[in-house]
């Protein structure tokens, strides 16, 4: 825990320059330098104490980076980072005989320091060739801070909502988006948008992903995400996510949640029919956006999709008392399954020509027959819950058989969810003891298939994180991956294999924060928290190329932190009218190069360019991709303990250590520090815990005392107008 608060504490020290220094430079008198090396890759944020822990060394054979190659030394070590100690030793392991991986297009072997589990920040060493793996942590709450900011990500999505400074940082800042004339608040319909008479108050809900259209049924998903992973595991979450509604009794993730179903409420007619997707202008930052807002027509899938959000937060906003909200709620999921129910087959599709909505949104909201099924399966299943009613019961155990998972007998990561909400029925009371022990037998023989159990023990894949198919959101089905496995541990009586089944999940967040061949974090600037090589850009409109925002180190602000993207895609591809039809738009074959016909795991690339090149097929985010990782996250969180409420503003202009007219000295001390520099600052000075313990203002050559402290290694930060100016590691002894 202490680990972990030293950690996020640096983030109060602009995290992402220290740590290029620290770990490229050492400490003087403390540390021998080594290179961080590309080619040992570790989960950046680190590990819990009982986790698995493997660093995997990799040899590029295949792709982009076949030119290079890596011949790991024999000997391998787990550094104690605080004193460059060797905890731990051993000989790294070849994977699969020393054959290249077919999906990464690598040789690669695996370091196993499992057996460690000292809490503290490490790195793992090449001692014959004196290279290191990037710095993480162990610790049981190590991924507390990254599933606060993960979640966080809604806010900043949040369409209509103010974000002040104080809670988005002031790089990130934003007045309330969508708010004026002819836009949210006063949306008329898409076919009839000169007629006042049409208007409605849609106001709220979150950006869907890189564009800032609001489709129904894809909101209604993430509330049943966020509401599962709430009910699976409520006492982790916690009411201090710096956020304007932090501290007010209810937990973040709640009030998030409260959020989406505000608005998807304000989407019903008094029918019970939902419409189906509101569509919006884009601009950056989302505050500039002046065009007109414009809501489509209602179909079957919007309702069903909206019944089940309801009735599921029915039930969990009655057990945190909020009994007037879940009546509304239960009302209104009752109504949209009537509606459906007798109106089965009302299709309407947006961006469509068929259906005069060329223009209104992007992706395609609607599904198809199979996709309506399964959304009214869903809404059965959380009605009966929420009511009891048998005739919920009546149609869930006469349809259920339907479902892929027992049609095929085969689980598969594209229809986790679907599968899940079959396992959740499984476990109800009152419900068939021969269905629940036909979806329970079916998922765990299903689960023995040769992409699930049979690929963990087969150890098919380098990473350890097996895919059998790369696709466009490949992130977001690792993450439905890992879902999988503990679907398995919390559904079924599968008991001998419950502790193969969490090290399976484990692995998927691993690779997400940095086990791939990529040695890459998939999340958005979070250098102030852990990461260290990681998302600097991505393809969003208000971080879009070009903007203020569009890469960390580069522009002023860069994106916001905690996004996960899309991931890699090697379907990827430019826009057919390249390369030389588009008008005059660039299309650049470089680009293009780095991803088309690489490897798999290797078909990615830190961009953010709109058409012709496409890179929303790569980068681009979800708030469906971001609901998966939060659910995978939050089995491996078991604290709502997050340290502070200071949000780092870490931007793409990072100030550099030193300063000529700024000095500290001496360094090491043992008992006075000079602070030499012109005019005033704030100096702020934190310990191994991460506790503040001195905090002063300091004039031109400042003296600091520092006698009382006990010796050791302490971060020092100095401020001016709340803005970092300097930082640095100064000794006592």
């Amino acid at each position: 825990m202490m680990i972990s608060l030293f950690r996020s504490t640096l983030s109060k020290c602009n995290q992402v320059a220290w740590h290029l220094l620290f770990l490229m430079a050492g400490l003087p008198g403390i540390a021998e330098s080594q290179t961080v090396s590309k080619y040992i890759v570790v989960d950046q944020f680190g590990y819990r104490p009982s986790s698995e822990k493997i660093a995997v060394i990799r040899n590029p054979i295949t792709g982009f980076d076949a030119a290079e190659s890596f011949s790991p030394g024999d000997n391998y070590a787990l550094v104690n980072a605080s004193d460059n100690s060797k905890v731990f030793s051993a000989t790294p392991e070849i994977w699969n005989g020393g054959k290249e991986d077919a999906s990464s297009g690598d040789q690669a072997w695996w370091f196993d320091f499992s057996t460690y589990d000292t809490p503290g920040n490490y790195y793992v060493l090449d001692v014959d060739n004196n290279v290191r793996s990037y710095e993480f942590t162990i610790d049981e709450h190590v991924y507390a801070e990254v599933l606060k900011h993960a979640v966080r990500t809604f806010f900043y999505q949040r369409a209509g909502y103010n974000k002040p400074a104080q809670y988005a940082g002031s790089n990130w800042a934003d007045n309330a988006s969508h708010l004026g004339t002819l836009q949210d608040a006063f949306c008329r319909r898409y076919d009839d948008k000169s007629n006042a008479s049409t208007e409605r108050d849609l106001r709220g809900g979150w950006y869907d992903a890189g564009d800032y259209n609001k489709y129904t049924p894809w909101t209604a998903n993430y509330i049943v995400g966020m509401l599962n992973a709430y009910e699976s595991n409520p006492d982790i979450w916690g009411d201090n996510y710096c956020l304007p509604y932090s501290g007010n009794g209810t937990p973040d993730l709640i009030d998030e949640i409260k959020w989406g179903l505000d608005h998807l409420l304000r989407l019903q007619d008094s029918d019970g029919s939902l419409i189906s997707i509101v569509s919006l202008a884009g601009g950056s930052p989302p505050s500039s956006a002046t065009g007109q807002s414009l809501y489509g027509g209602v179909n079957t899938t919007s309702a069903l999709a909206g019944a089940a959000a309801y009735a599921y937060a029915a039930r969990i906003f009655s057990d945190l008392g909020m009994g007037s909200y879940s009546s509304t709620l239960l009302e209104s999921a009752k109504k949209a399954w009537n509606w459906a129910d007798a109106n089965p087959n009302v299709i309407w599709k947006n961006n469509s020509s068929e259906y005069n909505s060329v223009g209104i949104g992007a992706g395609q909201q609607e599904t198809d027959d199979y996709g309506r099924f399964a959304y009214k399966m869903r809404a059965a299943i959380h009605l009966y819950q929420t009511t009891g009613d048998s005739k919920y019961k009546t149609f869930i155990e006469s349809n259920y058989q339907d479902i892929h998972l027992m049609q095929w007998n085969y689980a598969f990561p594209f229809e986790e969810e679907n599968q899940q909400m079959l396992l959740h029925y499984a476990s109800l009371q009152g419900v068939s003891s021969e269905v629940a022990s036909s979806i329970k037998d079916t998922y765990k023989a299903a689960m023995e298939g040769t992409d699930n159990f049979s690929a963990f023990y087969s150890e098919v894949d380098p990473y350890t994180a097996h895919l059998a198919t790369y696709v466009w959101g490949s992130n977001h089905i690792k993450a439905r991956k890992g879902l999988m496995f503990m679907d398995y541990i919390t559904y079924t009586d599968g008991s001998t294999k419950y502790d193969d089944a969490a090290k399976a999940a484990e692995r998927y967040l691993h690779y997400i924060h940095g086990v791939n061949p990529l040695s890459f974090c998939y999340l958005s600037n979070m250098y102030a928290y852990g990461a260290d090589n990681g998302v600097n850009e991505f393809y969003h409109t208000w971080f879009g190329d070009g903007t203020d925002w569009d890469r960390v180190g580069t522009d002023p602000y860069g994106p916001a932190p905690g996004y996960l993207v899309g991931g890699a895609n090697p379907s990827y591809d430019w826009d057919s009218c390249c390369p030389s039809g588009c008008g005059g738009a660039s299309c650049d074959a470089a680009q293009r190069s780095r991803i088309v016909g690489q490897p798999s795991q290797k078909a990615y690339d830190d961009f953010n360019t709109s058409w012709p090149m496409n890179s929303w097929s790569v980068t681009e985010n979800s708030c469906g991709y971001q609901v998966g990782y939060i659910q995978l996250l939050s089995k491996f969180v078991s604290t709502s303990e997050q340290s502070g409420c200071e949000i780092n503003v870490t931007t793409g202009a990072q100030a550099p250590k030193n300063y000529e007219d700024i000095a500290i000295y001496p360094n090491p001390s043992s008992g006075t520090l000079i602070i030499g520099h012109k005019g005033s600052s704030v100096v702020k000075v934190y310990n191994m815990q991460g506790e503040l313990v001195i905090d002063q203002k300091a004039m031109a050559e400042e003296q600091i005392d520092i006698r009382t402290l006990p010796d050791g290694i302490y971060q020092i930060c100095l401020f001016k107008n709340g803005q970092i100016i300097y930082r640095d590691k100064v000794v006592k002894r």
